[in-house]
């Protein structure tokens, strides 16, 4: 669109601190549709929308196949849609995540446990 700002493949990967590997993957997988000027990639505010919201759900630990089909409903269900489909995904991943949480805690006690073992002995060696 005239007069709409967008940014380089370069500053792409700068600003949200990627490799161009795997901005050329997203694109890949159609994640990201960049305009195209020859051989150059340019990315306007919706490519750039995109990329926060890929970026975010897999800081969350969903799948990229997931992100996608999740920006695809969007583009053809519309916001209503796209919410239901995301409260799903957030109340499945939620659940993930406390039992990720739990093992760590667990992991946490027992390591703390070993160290305090640890030092009595050695505390006891002299």
């Amino acid at each position: 669109m005239p007069g709409e700002q967008t940014i380089s493949f370069k500053d792409m990967c700068a600003r949200f601190d990627v490799t161009p590997r795997t901005l050329r993957y997203y694109e890949y997988i159609e994640l990201l549709s960049p305009r195209k000027e020859g051989r150059a990639r340019f990315y306007g505010p919706r490519e750039i929308a995109r990329m926060t919201l890929i970026l975010r759900g897999r800081r969350f630990g969903f799948s990229l196949e997931e992100i996608r089909q999740w920006l695809l409903i969007y583009e053809q269900k519309g916001s209503r849609e796209q919410y239901q489909v995301w409260l799903d995904l957030a109340d499945r991943q939620l659940k993930v995540l406390d039992g990720q949480i739990a093992d760590l805690r667990a992991a946490h006690a027992d390591l703390q446990a070993l160290r305090e073992t640890v030092a009595q002995e050695l505390s006891k060696m002299g």
